[in-house]
């Protein structure tokens, strides 16, 4: 009855079972599964799997003897103290940028350059792009609301744009550097950087290239209305499409609570790159203290925040001379943030009581002596732990230090460089209740649970295939080695 595997089967019963058969909120689901994965998971397990994270035994033990509502405690605090501040603040800049018309000014701009039919493209690749140097769940706050204003210019196809913005970022945050996957990845296997940034670039443009086509057809099958939500409610959007150019903000002004955060982060992913430990950048203490303010603004919850203000700024120039003032956009931001904040926390406390059992390692050592092709494998395997305990990073890491060995073996066919592209694409499939990112984009979204299963989880199962076939392929005719 200890297997983590047992225990996983068990877990997966009880939250899918319960959202979809049972019809509980997720937020309940996702705890009474977390509970009976803890329940169930023996203390030993929980003290090897801490020894195995690097935790003295003294603390490891410690951790092992904690009661079950103490640990479930621990997970979901560590979960919202990553994603709290972000999702609270990013719910109020789309909030002000969907009431200010910012978010409109933006699509009426975008619209004039791609036109209707080249939109979800230009979403695309914006998002993927967006997505190398800025964690995912970023990318998905910055762009969701564009894309609920969109569908409303454009009277259609709100699937496939939220589908587009998921594709880029997913597949960015797994294969580019120096977004935090790939950057552990790239030290673990000793793959030059740069050549990682270009081929994981290719491998994404290619994979994301089958996603678009995947959404393309998803959209047809299963068009999703763009639905009420309380901090997005249709009558205030369609009031604000059908404004004037010159009631709108100007485009620099919109564009600032994106650019804002995107700026600052991007310059810290920067510096951060080049960086040489212990090395200075520069002695002049005027480049050193922009590089400290930098640095500041660069923290993702402080661009975020910054971007908010910005955000506000905005929204509170529009509503100049309103006597309803800024706290009851804000209030019903907050609203709708924190129910995401709570499922998304309850979805990191369930990976994390996974994470516990032991799955990583079990997998680990099913697969150690398992003579398949080292690519195929390694996307195997990377599927495999992120299909179990949720985190696309815990299988990058899981994968990488199985394979690492190999990857340095002087026989190997091919360049390691492909081993960690197929780690990275494996690491996307699949995507469930598990899984936080699956939570923030389906409920910023305003998808249903069913309705999120249908399309983003195999929208991530084709590009993961996808790139997996890519890689072999290359690997044959262009060995690099």
């Amino acid at each position: 009855m200890t297997d983590p595997l047992l225990i996983l089967a068990v877990g997966v019963v009880i939250v899918v079972g319960g959202i979809i058969g049972l019809k509980l909120h997720p937020f309940l689901a996702l705890l009474l599964g977390a509970f009976v994965v803890a329940l169930m998971t023996p203390a030993s397990a929980i003290e090897q799997f801490a020894i195995t994270k690097g935790t003295a035994p003294v603390a490891a033990a410690a951790l092992a003897k904690k009661n079950i509502g103490e640990r479930i405690a621990t997970e979901f605090g560590v979960t919202c103290g990553k994603i709290g501040i972000l999702i609270a603040m990013a719910a109020i800049i789309g909030k002000c940028m969907l009431e200010s018309g910012a978010a409109e000014r933006i699509i009426r701009s975008m619209l004039r350059i791609t036109g209707v039919e080249r939109a979800p493209i230009a979403f695309l690749i914006s998002s993927f792009f967006i997505g190398i140097p800025v964690f995912f769940d970023t990318v998905i706050f910055l762009m969701m609301p564009l894309a609920k204003a969109m569908t409303l210019r454009i009277g259609k196809n709100y699937l496939l744009l939220v589908l587009c913005i998921m594709a880029g970022a997913a597949m960015a945050n797994s294969l580019v550097p120096p977004a935090p996957g790939p950057l552990f990845l790239v030290g673990e296997m000793h793959i030059p950087i740069g050549m990682m940034m270009i081929g994981g670039t290719i491998v994404g443009l290619m994979t994301i290239t089958s996603g678009y086509f995947f959404a393309l057809w998803a959209n047809k099958k299963w068009p999703t209305p763009l639905r009420d939500a309380m901090d997005a409610r249709l009558e205030d959007i369609k009031a604000i499409a059908a404004k004037e150019d010159k009631q709108l903000p100007g485009l620099g002004v919109s564009l600032l609570p994106v650019l804002i955060p995107l700026v600052f982060i991007c310059a810290d992913t920067a510096l951060t790159a080049m960086a040489t430990p212990g090395v200075p950048f520069t002695d002049s203490p005027f480049l050193l203290k922009l590089i400290s303010l930098i640095k500041f603004f660069g923290d993702k919850n402080i661009a975020v925040v910054s971007g908010g203000i910005a955000a506000l700024l905005v929204l509170a120039r529009q509503k100049k001379g309103s006597k309803e003032g800024l706290t009851p956009f804000v209030q019903a931001a907050l609203m709708s943030g924190g129910g995401i904040i709570l499922i998304t926390a309850a979805g990191g406390a369930f990976g994390g009581m996974l994470q516990q059992t032991g799955i990583s390692a079990r997998i680990a050592d099913m697969t150690k002596d398992y003579q398949m092709a080292l690519i195929p494998m390694a996307f195997f395997i990377a599927a495999v732990v992120r299909t179990a305990q949720g985190s696309a990073t815990v299988a990058l890491i899981t994968a990488s230090g199985i394979l690492s060995g190999m990857a340095s073996n002087a026989s190997l066919g091919f360049h390691p460089l492909y081993l960690g592209l197929a780690i990275g694409c494996g690491s996307k499939l699949v995507p469930w209740m598990n899984d936080a990112g699956f939570w923030i984009v389906c409920k910023l979204s305003n998808l249903t649970e069913q309705e999120a299963l249908k399309t983003i989880s195999p929208l991530l199962v084709v590009m993961g295939l996808t790139g997996l076939v890519v890689i072999m392929i290359a690997a044959q005719l262009f060995p690099l080695v």
